[in-house]
């Protein structure tokens, strides 16, 4: 009986693909095809929102989502040095293991024989729209983007678009995150859902190409929401945490909950062998819907800026504590720089717990509601300022695309100190000082630093040394206290009862900051 079903099934496919043929050819069994799959999903979608058995929302979700995941194939050139092996695989070798950077292998600097090394990748996108006969693909930065060629799209239906027929749109560097156009009709988009809805515990399914396998889905739940500092170096963090697999390949495709709405594309994982070990993170959808808007409007992401560097109350509440704050939440404000939004309007030492009446907790959360505030709006700032609560209102302005070269500066200056002028700072703080002068402050990448006492010297294990004070760092205030010299510091150090602890404020090459330092009190 199997057999014959399967035979009679045969000949029915083949009786209709000859009618097809006879009366209006391929295209019309395309259109056909496309029609009865357009149909299925919208039917399936109504559907989801009554299911209650587990494995049909899981079969359900499958259909409506499937048909708008893409496998995407890049290539790029990489730079390859002399020694065969590519130059950014070296540096992070003689980094990893201390040595420096990485040595020039060629005969007297002549870089003749450097070669471009062909890397060829893979990773997954999600259709987020489709009109006039072309789709909207979102996915990672770090798999259409980064100076990649887009080889080719695989469509889910097996339709492959080579590169002509394929456009990178913008992509986003800080938010891992850029957008392909293609040209393409008979395609369906995938529906947005409200990250912000999301609870740890939350059943999830991620859709992708792990490894090249083209339609795979894998089920997991929420593990933890709001997660930072993952990718070290992505500015704009906010990660949903799940335990859904995600592996290599995976990435740019969608995370979407049980009613198949995208509340996240897969980006990273945390792993050990390069697979995946229970730790998956995705960008939230709320914050992807942003830029995947400007990066489709206009080719890239204009963010909001107040031009500060800050940091959370919570990682040191004992330096907030100096300033008389008695709050565990909150953004300090350690620098303002100049011909900004903020300069004249914030001081350093500020605390904003608020923006336009949403409470801000940490970094995280004030950063991402800065950038994703439009450029040339206004917000109010609620903060703490000396002993007392107030509102400032500032103008946003537009976030430079190079904001280490803002935190630079140029202009140089002589503090008419003298240059070797140096002092012993009390055994307690197990540092040693001297005056800054304009050689060391240019040597040091500290032009715009008029004064100061530079540490030259830290004590290993002293209280200065938990406390992350290296040499090279510029104290310009102790507590209150202003300190342009050595003598300066050395002076008002010793005033201090360092078992309560002192603010300290020091300048580096990376900017301005607030380190609160205490003496630990000897076990009795």
């Amino acid at each position: 009986m199997k057999l014959m079903r399967s035979g009679f099934g045969v000949s029915i496919l083949s009786l209709s693909a000859i009618a097809a043929g006879y009366f209006g050819g391929r295209p019309l069994l395309e259109r056909m095809e496309f029609s009865r799959a357009e149909a299925d999903v919208q039917s399936t979608r109504q559907e989801l929102s009554t299911v209650e058995d587990l494995s049909t929302v899981f079969r359900h979700v499958g259909k409506v989502v499937e048909p708008s995941v893409v496998n995407i194939q890049v290539h790029k050139t990489v730079k390859e040095a002399r020694s065969g092996i590519p130059e950014d695989q070296l540096r992070r070798f003689f980094q990893e293991h201390g040595l420096g950077d990485v040595p020039n292998f060629g005969d007297n600097g002549n870089n003749d024989n450097e070669q471009g090394l062909e890397e060829v990748g893979t990773g997954s996108g999600v259709i987020m729209d489709a009109e006039n006969g072309y789709g909207y693909i979102l996915t990672n930065n770090h798999v259409a983007g980064d100076d990649s060629v887009i080889d080719k799209v695989t469509l889910a239906d097996g339709r492959v678009l080579h590169k002509d027929d394929c456009k990178l749109l913008g992509a986003d560097a800080k938010s891992d995150l850029a957008v392909v156009q293609i040209k393409a009709d008979r395609l369906i988009p995938a529906h947005w859902g409200n990250s912000d809805d999301l609870e740890k515990g939350d059943w999830v399914m991620a859709f992708g190409s792990p490894f090249g396998y083209v339609g795979s889905m894998t089920h997991g739940i929420v593990s933890a929401l709001h997660r930072n500092s993952v990718t070290g170096g992505q500015d704009y963090e906010n990660f949903i945490q799940v335990d859904a697999p995600i592996n290599p390949g995976n990435s740019g495709g969608p995370l979407v909950n049980i009613h198949g709405e995208v509340i996240g594309i897969n980006t990273a994982i945390a792993t050990v062998s390069g697979g995946f070990q229970g730790i998956g993170f995705a960008i939230p959808s709320d914050s992807a819907k942003l830029i995947y808007t400007s990066l489709r409007e206009h080719g890239k992401v204009v963010r909001g800026w107040l031009g500060v560097s800050i940091r959370s109350v919570s990682d040191q509440p004992d330096l907030a504590k100096s300033f008389g704050y008695q709050g565990d939440s909150g953004v300090m404000v350690e620098q303002t720089f100049p011909n900004t939004p903020a300069s004249g309007k914030l001081l350093d030492g500020d605390i904003i717990t608020e923006v336009n009446g949403q409470p801000v907790s940490d970094v995280t959360e004030l950063r991402n509601l800065i950038a994703q505030t439009p450029p040339n709006t206004a917000v109010k700032l609620h903060l703490f300022r000396d002993q007392k609560e107030m509102d400032v209102q500032i103008t946003l302005g537009d976030q430079p695309e190079n904001l280490a070269a803002l935190i630079g500066g140029n202009d140089q200056g002589d503090n008419g100190a003298a240059p070797n002028d140096q002092a012993q700072a009390p055994v307690a703080m197990g540092m040693t000082f001297k005056t800054l002068d304009a050689d060391t402050a240019q040597s040091l990448g500290l032009n715009d630093v008029r004064s100061g006492a530079v540490i030259t010297a830290v004590e290993r294990n002293s209280a200065a040394a938990q406390a992350g004070l290296q040499e090279g760092d510029v104290i310009t205030e102790v507590g209150r206290t202003p300190v342009h010299t050595a003598d300066e510091a050395v002076d008002a150090l010793k005033k201090v009862d360092l078992s309560k602890g002192v603010r300290l404020y020091i300048a580096t090459k990376a900017g301005s900051e607030f380190v609160f330092l205490q003496q630990d009190q000897p076990s009795q």
